[in-house]
């Protein structure tokens, strides 16, 4: 079954908290945790994997925190999703040529492609700027205890 894991969730929440701050707005992890309901287990693999893939920034000490490390409308869902999940890849016939002997024949194959293609379009598109606004249509802004800088 394809399915994004419990730990890309979470890690799509943390940038999403972050992304509704105003850009430069340090958030400690446990406030992020608080408000976006991510047991605290979770967060410093998480927060490490996203620092590692270059989405955040992490700040030691009082005043230190998590912000992002680019503007919203440059971090994609499929920024995230691949840094915990990996390339994406709906079957291994898609691995490259000569990986099956009916590939020149199969007529399964480009679908597997198309809806691959299809995914990775979708998660190219929608930049956390985007899931910020629809998610200001749809509830009340979540109150997080930050610091700016």
């Amino acid at each position: 079954m394809l399915r994004i894991n419990r730990q890309t969730d979470y890690a799509v929440r943390v940038v999403l908290a972050l992304a509704q701050q105003p850009m430069g707005t340090r958030i400690s992890t446990k406030e992020i945790g608080r408000a976006m309901l991510i047991p605290q287990n979770f967060l410093p693999r998480i927060v490490a994997k996203l620092a590692q893939a270059n989405i955040i920034a992490t700040f030691p000490g009082r005043d230190g925190g998590l912000q992002l490390s680019h503007q919203p409308e440059n971090i994609t869902l499929r920024d995230v999703v691949e840094a915990f999940e990996g390339p994406l890849q709906l079957s291994e016939c898609l691995e490259g040529k000569n990986f099956c002997p009916f590939e020149k024949v199969c007529v399964v194959r480009p679908r597997w492609f198309g809806l691959q293609n299809l995914i990775l379009k979708e998660l190219e598109s929608t930049s956390f700027s985007d899931l910020v606004k629809e998610a200001a249509e749809k509830n009340p802004p979540i109150k997080i205890n930050s610091v700016t800088i």
